[in-house]
């Protein structure tokens, strides 16, 4: 996500960082740098030229040439004017009024029905995060699309939400009875997933403004395929002409898109987006964040986000104890499994890396971080081969009991020798954290 921006701006601003000097020949040198990448990365030409001209204006303005830092306040004029164009550093948090309506629009084929169980699955774990449930009514009217009620019916169970099926065959009076059965049985909200098309056409939208009338949603939220490029400005020109919407949903933003949508959305359509999805998983589903996005384009990394994910992925018990574990010293075999779960639960190594700051994700090796994702399987493989005191009391393993683990995880004895290394390491690392310095990079 963003790995094309991210690399090419990188390279541009390597020469600006620290006290590197800074002359208006080469700011204008940067300045076409970085409108061609974002003329790369598929962003209107017509936006690119007003947000370079907007940098260089302010640049002149503040006479950041003769300022002390000249190319990190540079750095940071362009971070500002990223932040601005995607929706600016103060965007609000995404709440949902309780009880409300929630109508999905988008394309076929953009996800919009995925998207609807992510969101879902948003609203709850963001309510169990507060120490409350959302009693969620999902249902769907895309009678277009070979079994896409099915769909959002296997996926409601995945979340944990209510799914009801109408047995009305027209979307309109499907849409009432879906309503009415909202209504009746006091759900807080009703995620509608609506019929998409390959294309936008009369019909669609003329059946959209029909049930946005009848069940007047307080949210019309539309789902855009990001990886459409510039066409999918058209599309959501398409929409709020037709029927209006209250926000976007961009997904597929885990792909090779160059993210031109997620810097020109905000600016072309004057709407926010709301959500972006960042891979297929249910859980998948960030808030979008305009100063954190221009964060990661630049490779400041994105921890708020990295601490969000962990918060909602692990739980307050388990990162407890392993910082007690820590920072006691006390570090073992089981802690180390824990450890390695709490990893797999943040996501791949790769995606984890895009939200550290200081990793030039260009210069990371596919092959190795694959090689390392492999690792990690293997130790985990080996460590659930053991017995619990082998865990705790790794001392005690002599040559047969590492033979029987070996055999028993389908590893030999060198890659068990490999862990407890990695593992002696691991402790000595942890020594480093005594007095509760990892609890905090939780807090």
């Amino acid at each position: 996500m963003f790995g094309f921006l991210t690399q090419r701006f990188s390279s541009i601003f390597a020469k600006f960082s620290g006290k590197g000097q800074l002359t208006e020949a080469n700011m204008d040198e940067a300045l076409t740098q970085v409108s061609d990448a974002l003329v790369e990365a598929d962003v209107p030409y017509e936006l690119v030229k007003s947000f370079v001209d907007k940098i260089k204006s302010e640049a002149l303005g503040k006479k950041v040439i003769k300022s002390l830092n000249p190319g990190q306040q540079f750095i940071k004029i362009v971070h500002d004017k990223l932040a601005e164009f995607m929706g600016g550093q103060g965007q609000t948090s995404v709440s949902f009024q309780i009880p409300s309506v929630i109508m999905v629009l988008g394309l076929q084929g953009s996800g919009k029905t995925t998207s609807v169980a992510k969101l879902a699955n948003y609203l709850c774990e963001n309510a169990r995060l507060k120490g409350k449930q959302r009693n969620i009514l999902l249902a769907s009217v895309d009678f277009y699309r070979p079994a896409a009620v099915d769909q959002l019916e296997i996926l409601s169970k995945q979340v944990g939400c209510a799914f009801y099926r109408s047995e009305k065959k027209e979307v309109i009076k499907a849409a009432l009875d879906i309503f009415d059965y909202y209504k009746k049985n006091q759900y807080e909200h009703l995620i509608l997933d609506t019929a998409g098309r390959l294309h936008i056409d009369g019909k669609m939208l003329e059946e959209l403004r029909e049930i946005d009338g009848l069940l007047n949603p307080k949210y019309k939220i539309l789902v855009i395929d990001s990886m459409i490029g510039q066409e999918s400005l058209k599309v959501a020109r398409a929409f709020e002409q037709g029927v209006g919407f209250t926000g976007a949903i961009l997904t597929k933003m885990d792909s090779e898109t160059r993210a031109g949508v997620a810097f020109a959305f905000r600016h072309e359509l004057k709407k926010p987006i709301m959500f972006i999805g960042t891979g297929e998983k249910i859980g998948e589903l960030e808030q979008f964040h305009p100063g954190r996005v221009a964060d990661r384009i630049l490779g400041m990394g994105d921890v708020l986000t990295l601490i969000e994910k962990a918060e909602k992925n692990i739980q307050k018990q388990q990162q407890d104890d392993l910082s007690s574990a820590l920072s006691s010293g006390k570090f073992t075999l089981q802690d180390f499994a824990n450890q390695i779960d709490m990893v797999n639960k943040l996501g791949s190594l790769s995606k984890i890396a895009q939200y550290i700051p200081g990793i030039d994700r260009s210069k990371l090796n596919p092959e190795a971080i694959e090689k390392g994702e492999y690792e990690i399987k293997k130790f985990k493989s080996i460590i659930c081969s053991m017995t619990l005191k082998e865990r705790l009391y790794p001392r005690i393993l002599d040559m047969s009991r590492k033979q029987r683990i070996a055999k028993g995880s389908g590893t030999n004895v060198a890659d068990v020798n490999l862990l407890l290394n990695k593992f002696e390491q691991s402790k000595q690392f942890a020594k480093l954290f005594k007095g509760g310095g990892f609890k905090n990079m939780f807090k």
